[in-house]
């Protein structure tokens, strides 16, 4: 999970719906060649949850699935922008919080 992340939900959401339901090694080579910014971010999470998922639960990295992924909002920063006779417009400056869940492959 990471927190407060400077990117919008919905671009983060962009690129959990192309890694949801992946294997690990497909979700690592969708992020890696993914040209939005925000799949570095969610590259991070990816590989923090398969390190917790290695040594808290004894676990092998590339035999993992992507259960769950999700961007929720975060807190919006407003800033302004002075425009035409005395105006002020309102930037929202968007925050999300990302969550990769992994579970272990079904062995056939």
């Amino acid at each position: 999970m990471a927190k407060y992340v400077r990117t919008t939900p919905r671009k983060a959401r962009l690129i959990a719906d192309l890694i949801r339901d992946k294997d690990v090694p497909e979700a690592r080579a969708i992020l890696a060649h993914s040209t939005r910014s925000a799949a570095q971010d969610w590259s991070k999470v990816l590989e923090s949850a398969i390190a917790n998922a290695e040594n808290n639960h004894e676990l092998v990295g590339d035999e993992l699935k992507v259960k769950a992924v999700y961007a929720d909002d975060g807190p919006t920063l407003k800033r302004f922008q002075p425009r035409a006779q005395g105006r002020a417009y309102r930037i929202n400056k968007r925050t999300s919080h990302l969550t990769v869940q992994l579970t272990p492959k079904e062995h056939r």
